[in-house]
């Protein structure tokens, strides 16, 4: 009888798993999601909540990266920073090892360094948050070259927007104008260490928290193979107004990274 009654199911044995509410969506594909090879660039406001939610959402093996060391400014944005860190610790070393506390089986690697500075690019999905043009453009041409996924986040106040860049699509530098050609140079860090002068610009973590859960649930949806649910394009949300839209990007002819990759394929053929 004992031995009947271990092999019962008991009463709410779903709630066992973790990952049972997610598991309820058809398409998800949660050992790929395990499985995937994630980098976030930025580990600020909103680089907190993408690494909150990749983890709750099943996420296990995470590199993030980010140059700046935590202020007291951080505090009010970002959930993994204490008051123990400020001016002690770097951003990337604390977000993974608080991550890590949210799931202890969960691999973060924080790196404290520039981007500009990383040599691997071998990842399924790299995800940005970073708070300047430069360093966004500089992710933008490593993922496209490398034929990997890349999902931009940016915010301003409680305005944000989220894109999604895949291989053969349109990619950051294909929305460049001559006022972002201008910004490219500067950098907007918490810490003073930019190249450029830039007063401070307001934010909040309601923002920050809404384009995170939006690149985060496009993750999903491209680590489960349904790359036709993404959103197209560019999705602007402003939080004023409360209104959300996707506006179409088409491919620029001039952009630099789709040249490459035409010009690759050219070879290709001229040598096969």
């Amino acid at each position: 009888l004992d031995i009947i009654c271990d092999m019962m199911i008991h009463v709410g044995f779903e709630d066992d798993d973790r990952y049972d509410r997610m598991r309820r969506f058809e398409w998800m594909d949660i050992d790929r999601i395990q499985s995937a090879r994630c980098m976030v660039v930025g580990a600020g406001a909103l680089g907190n909540e993408v690494i909150k939610d990749m983890v709750l959402a099943g996420f296990k093996r995470i590199t993030v990266v980010d140059m700046d060391g935590i202020v007291p400014s951080n505090l009010s944005r970002c959930l993994f920073f204490r008051e123990t860190d400020v001016k002690v610790s770097g951003k990337a070393k604390i977000v993974a090892k608080r991550g890590m506390e949210l799931d202890p089986s969960c691999s973060i690697t924080g790196i404290h360094s520039n981007v500009e500075d990383v040599v691997d690019w071998d990842y399924d999905l790299i995800i940005g948050c970073v708070d300047n043009l430069k360093a966004r453009m500089h992710v933008n041409a490593h993922a496209y070259h490398h034929g990997v996924p890349f999902i931009d986040g940016a915010i301003d106040g409680f305005i944000g927007k989220v894109q999604v860049i895949v291989p053969g699509g349109p990619c950051l530098e294909c929305t460049l104008n001559r006022t972002h050609v201008e910004l490219m140079e500067m950098r907007f860090t918490c810490t003073g260490n930019g190249e450029a002068f830039v007063p401070k610009k307001a934010s909040d973590i309601t923002t920050a928290s809404i384009i995170a859960a939006i690149q985060v649930r496009e993750a999903l949806k491209l680590m489960s193979d349904k790359q036709e649910l993404c959103i197209r394009d560019i999705l602007y949300y402003d939080g004023m107004s409360g209104n959300m839209g996707i506006y179409t990007v088409p491919v620029s002819t001039s952009c630099p990274n789709h040249r490459c990759v035409d010009e690759s394929d050219n070879n290709s053929e001229e040598h096969g």
